[in-house]
């Protein structure tokens, strides 16, 4: 396998001393977007050109039913490269039933959930266990009992976070904190060129307490993409589903200026705000979700982009950070 290092792709996951591929190879668009012979060979092509992390989650395969990826991530593990070769992030916490408790983070169903994600996953121990989405009802003794629980038993190597607020991951290392837990390693978040609400205080909390950051939706559901250019063309797939396609309708003119910036420098949309991501402050790495592999060659090759100052600068005068840029509460500060 060539690894990567000379070229930086290996980061500390957080504080911890585990490194990790700055690339985590999402798998949100498996099992019903992506048939799975090729969700196999995309699996195989990512560890082959250094990926060493796959990210999925207990929810992930609902296109057919919940729980379908984790087994075909296991049926990849099965037959494809050492386990110890790979990180494995899965998370917990969405409705996995109707019963009044299939969701949420309680002990009782944190610890349920990753029996039932070890047995699909078809291994004995989770890298990396996240929580998929904050659970107010969930005090963080509970949780960190549970998660604490099943670090010492073995299952589960590191934990970590998803969605959350700032001052959630605050209320999460200080009770770890108090309990003589390394707490959080990981935050996973949505932050792209168009939403930069991170920037306020998701980021900062994250860096104060060595919360390594890998955002998710780093082009926002394909719309960072040529998105216009490919609807005009009949070629969309996802940038014209979901997530894109709302914010299409109120980002409409910054798109098309973006898609004429990049034609204009001769960058591809995608390459260019992944890379512009990717040199972010704070940012230890993105989640990418790539349906075959010529759009995971094209993520590797923004890894190893450098726009350099003056074009960030442009991309980013396209879409105006919240406030007057940067953390609060100066952003919000005239």
């Amino acid at each position: 396998m060539n690894d990567g290092r000379e070229s930086g792709m290996y980061v500390q996951l957080g504080r911890s001393a585990t490194r990790v591929s700055r690339l985590w190879l999402g798998t949100v668009n498996f099992s019903g977007r992506v048939p799975d012979g090729e969700a196999l060979r995309v699996m195989d092509a990512a560890f082959d050109r250094g990926i060493n992390c796959v990210d999925t989650a207990d929810i992930y395969g609902w296109r057919l039913y919940k729980g379908h990826t984790e087994e075909l991530v296991g049926q990849w593990l099965a037959r494809g490269p050492r386990r110890d070769d790979v990180v494995v992030a899965t998370k917990v916490g969405e409705a996995m039933g109707d019963g009044p408790n299939d969701r949420g983070l309680s002990a009782r169903r944190i610890i349920a959930s990753c029996e039932a994600s070890l047995r699909r996953l078809g291994t004995e121990h989770i890298d990396l266990y996240q929580m998929h989405r904050m659970d107010r009802f969930a005090p963080w003794e509970e949780v960190w009992q549970a998660m604490d629980q099943l670090v010492a038993s073995g299952k589960v190597r590191y934990v970590g976070s998803s969605n959350f607020a700032g001052w959630h991951l605050a209320g999460a290392q200080e009770s770890a904190a108090r309990r003589g837990s390394l707490g959080l390693v990981t935050e996973q978040c949505l932050y792209n060129l168009a939403v930069r609400h991170a920037e306020l205080e998701i980021i900062p909390a994250a860096r104060a307490y060595g919360v390594g950051v890998f955002p998710w939706s780093p082009l926002h559901g394909g719309m960072l993409s040529g998105a216009l250019q490919k609807l005009a063309e009949g070629t969309a797939v996802k940038s014209a589903q979901g997530r894109s396609q709302q914010m299409l309708t109120r980002l409409g003119t910054p798109v098309e200026q973006y898609e004429r910036l990049c034609e204009r420098l001769g960058l591809s949309p995608a390459e260019a705000a992944l890379s512009w991501l990717l040199s972010r402050p704070g940012v230890s790495g993105t989640v990418i979700g790539p349906r075959n592999t010529a759009q995971l060659d094209s993520a590797l090759r923004a890894m190893e982009m450098d726009l350099g100052e003056e074009v960030r600068e442009q991309m980013q005068a396209l879409f105006p950070p919240v406030g007057t840029g940067g953390e609060a509460p100066e952003a919000w500060q005239s």
